[in-house]
């Protein structure tokens, strides 16, 4: 199975990404300033469950063509580099765009919560940073050594949820406990939203910089 050094990296990259308001954090950050604790909380189950879905995709099907082929895993790691790239541009660029976020009316009626389970669910399955890290970066943490590739990168996909399910949880129950605190001043989100740009951006460069280990 994988190495404790190899978790214990594959832990922090995954930190280093999640940490990083993107399209999941900031949809989990509207619902709870619209709607509350409740539906924030509802909303990232389900965006977590979207996201296993991928790594399940991953170990099943992708993982295993890009664990044989040098050629394949160096394009969607460099892909998947620029595009982590370009993601953080463009959310530095946008950061000020972050406060329409309040524009969402707080006095819309509360959604069923297996509907806003799986509004969750949609966002995590098609959040783009999520599949170019679990396609380009997953795969360098397995041991090919170790054998049963696909069981490792269950068990990876396993960690980067669960870390994903405590930070979104806490970005969830900040928003709807703070909901008027953000409202006076949507600059201090434009703010975090900078920062996660330039944190991406320096993602992605580690990302190209990574080779493969065999």
């Amino acid at each position: 199975m994988v190495s404790s050094d190899r978790l214990l990296a594959f832990a922090a990259m995954s930190f280093l990404l999640i940490v990083v308001p993107g399209p999941s954090v900031l949809f989990v950050v509207g619902r709870a300033l619209a709607q509350g604790r409740r539906a924030a909380l509802t909303t990232v189950a389900g965006n977590t469950a979207g996201a296993y879905v991928l790594v399940l995709a991953v170990a099943l099907g992708v993982g295993s063509v890009v664990e044989r082929s040098v050629l394949l895993f160096t394009l969607l790691k460099l892909a998947g580099a620029a595009y982590l790239v370009y993601l953080g541009v463009r959310a530095w660029r946008d950061r000020g765009s972050l406060r329409s976020v309040f524009a969402d009316d707080a006095a819309t009626v509360a959604q069923g919560g297996l509907r806003t389970f799986w509004e969750g669910f949609a966002v995590g399955v098609t959040n783009p940073k999520t599949i170019v890290f679990f396609a380009a970066v997953l795969p360098q943490f397995v041991d090919r050594g170790a054998g049963h590739v696909t069981a490792q990168m269950l068990l990876l996909g396993l960690v980067f949820n669960a870390i994903a399910l405590a930070s979104d949880s806490v970005w969830g129950l900040a928003a709807a406990t703070a909901r008027g605190w953000f409202a006076r001043s949507p600059r201090r989100l434009s703010m975090v939203g900078g920062i996660g740009g330039m944190t991406m951006i320096g993602l992605g460069v580690t990302v190209a910089a990574t080779g493969r280990k065999d």
